[in-house]
C-alpha cells in the first residue's frame, strides 16, 4: 500500500506545478457558469413552476460542476497515458514493482485531485459572495452537507474507475481515439455535464439514473441542494457502490488479462 501510496503523492505534486493553467481555467469556469446560468435564468422566466428543480437549485449544481470540473470531467483522461499504451512505452511502467490496475487508479486519481483542489475555493468562494438566486447557498443542513461529503468521495471513486477501465480496454485496440472519444462523449452526456438528469423526460431520466454515469456528479450536486434527498438520496448512494465495485472490478480484470496477452513490439 504504502507503494501506492508514495505513486499517488508523487502525481499529486507534480499536477500542482500547473498553477498557470489553473488560474486560466479558473477564469473561464467563472465566465462559463455564469453564462448557463444566465441561459438557465432566460427559461425560467416563463415558467419557473414547470421546472424540476428550482432556480437556486439548478444555480448551485452549475457551479459545483464548474468548481469540480477537474473531478468529474470525462475530458480528464490523460492522453499520455493512452500514448504510452499505442507506443509500447507502458512497458516501463510495467517493469515497476507495483501491479498496473492499482498504479494507474493512483495517477488518475491524484491528477483528477491536484487540479481540482488548485480551482475548487477560487471558484466556491466566488459563487457564494453573489446575490440569490444566482449565487450558491449554504446547504439545506448538516445531514444533507454529510450526506452531500459521502456521496462526493463515491462519486469521484467511480469517475476513476470508469477512466481505468477504459485505459485496460485500451490494450485490446489498435488506437485509442475512437474508444475514447465514445466514452467521453457518453459521460458527458449521462452523466448531467451538458444538461443536469431531473431536466429530461421521466422514462428516459429513470434509465439513465441507473446507469454508472449518473453515479458520478449527479449525485453529490443534486444532494447538496435536497433536490435528491431521503430514500432517493440513500438509493443513488447504493447504486454509487454498486457501480464502483462493478467497474472497479471489471477493470482489473482487463488489466489483469492485458498484462498476460500484452506484446511489445520495438527496436
Amino acid at each position: 500500500m504504502k507503494k501506492y501510496l508514495s505513486f499517488f503523492r508523487l502525481r499529486f505534486v507534480m499536477g500542482l506545478q500547473y498553477r498557470a493553467a489553473a488560474w486560466a481555467g479558473i477564469a473561464t469556469q467563472f465566465v462559463w457558469g455564469i453564462l448557463l446560468i444566465a441561459m438557465f435564468w432566460a427559461f425560467y422566466q416563463t415558467e419557473p413552476e414547470r421546472f424540476p428543480m428550482t432556480f437556486e437549485a439548478t444555480a448551485g449544481y452549475i457551479w459545483f460542476q464548474q468548481a469540480f470540473l477537474a473531478l468529474f470531467a470525462a475530458w480528464m483522461l490523460e492522453a499520455e497515458i493512452f500514448e504510452s499504451i499505442k507506443n509500447g512505452n507502458i512497458a516501463y511502467e510495467l517493469c515497476r514493482p507495483m501491479k498496473i490496475y492499482p498504479m494507474l487508479f493512483s495517477r488518475a486519481a491524484a491528477v483528477r485531485i491536484s487540479r481540482a483542489s488548485l480551482r475548487c475555493v477560487p471558484i466556491l468562494v466566488f459563487a457564494a459572495l453573489l446575490p440569490e438566486p444566482w449565487g450558491l447557498r449554504a446547504p439545506a443542513d448538516a445531514a444533507a452537507f454529510l450526506m452531500f461529503l459521502a456521496t462526493m468521495v463515491l462519486g469521484f471513486l467511480v469517475t476513476v474507475a470508469f477512466g481505468v477501465l477504459i485505459y485496460g480496454v485500451t490494450f485490446f485496440t489498435v488506437s485509442p481515439e475512437g474508444l475514447r472519444l465514445v466514452a467521453t462523449s457518453a459521460m458527458d452526456f449521462f452523466d448531467g455535464s451538458v444538461i443536469p438528469l431531473p431536466f429530461f423526460p421521466e422514462g428516459f431520466k429513470r434509465v439513465m439514473e441507473l446507469l454508472p454515469f449518473a453515479a458520478m456528479a449527479n449525485v453529490p450536486f443534486r444532494i447538496y441542494s435536497k433536490d435528491l434527498a431521503g430514500k432517493a438520496a440513500l438509493k443513488a448512494a447504493g447504486l454509487q457502490v454498486l457501480w464502483f465495485l462493478i467497474l472497479a472490478g471489471a477493470g482489473w480484470a482487463v488489466m489483469a488479462r492485458a498484462e498476460k496477452k500484452m506484446t511489445v513490439q520495438g527496436g
